[in-house]
């Protein structure tokens, strides 16, 4: 689905990214961990083409993401609040994503259906514009509108930031369910080791933009990885 050939990303002279190869296969969910400066985000920036890498190429279904749009209408993604039109209301910002991926009001009006549980009725109707919502609920949007199209592959870089505990546990029982039943490919980053492992099938541990560990997930998964980060911290 998503295959990485020898991508490299460097800042300054410094490189920041070193990734000989890496291939995640259609359905899978794959978590992305590391300390702050791995090169999480700028690995997950150059899969979706929002920078270019020194040398090397992303490709997703076989076509190079830097030479094609395709892959944009199957992938749905969210980083940070950049991805966020926030003089919007969601409303409007929703109903924009939806025309962006040509969903007609039937899709937006069972997606705010979908997703009700999820907004726990902090969300719809508040006649509030997105910038001036909580970084909890700005979170939940731009989620909810990374999901909105359907996408085969979903990018969501520390999804569980910002969120209350409740939201958490809503999230995570969302995401298993896409993957169960929409067999959903999906590239996790996080910092919180219990999410990602209770949601992914598969770890990947960077350490200063290189791979350092490339596990399935397990029953001693969570154990192993807090035993790396006590020691490599």
């Amino acid at each position: 689905m998503i295959r990485i050939n020898n991508l490299t990303k460097k800042y300054s002279g410094t490189t920041v990214l070193d990734i000989p190869s890496l291939e995640i296969k259609k359905g899978e969910s794959f978590g992305l961990v590391g300390n702050n400066g791995a090169g999480k985000t700028t690995m997950f920036r150059c899969i979706l083409d929002l920078i270019r890498p020194n040398s090397g190429s992303v490709e997703s279904k076989d076509e190079k993401v830097s030479g094609s749009e395709d892959w944009k209408i199957y992938t749905g993604s969210y980083l940070d609040d950049g991805f966020l039109i926030d003089f919007l209301t969601p409303e409007e910002y929703f109903k924009f994503v939806a025309d962006v991926y040509g969903l007609q009001d039937g899709d937006l009006e069972q997606f705010y259906k979908d997703f009700g549980e999820f907004f726990n009725n902090e969300i719809l109707g508040k006649k509030k514009l997105i910038r001036e919502m909580s970084s909890g609920n700005r979170q939940k949007i731009g989620i909810a509108a990374a999901l909105l199209p359907k996408p085969e592959i979903l990018v969501l870089d520390e999804p569980f930031n910002s969120l209350d505990p409740s939201t958490q546990i809503r999230l995570k029982n969302l995401l298993k369910k896409l993957k169960s039943e929409e067999q959903m490919t999906m590239l996790i980053s996080s910092h919180d080791l219990n999410h990602v492992t209770e949601v992914c099938e598969r770890i990947v541990i960077l350490h200063e933009g290189k791979i350092v560990q490339d596990k399935i997930t397990g029953k001693e998964t969570l154990k192993e990885l807090e035993e790396y980060f006590a020691v490599n911290n």
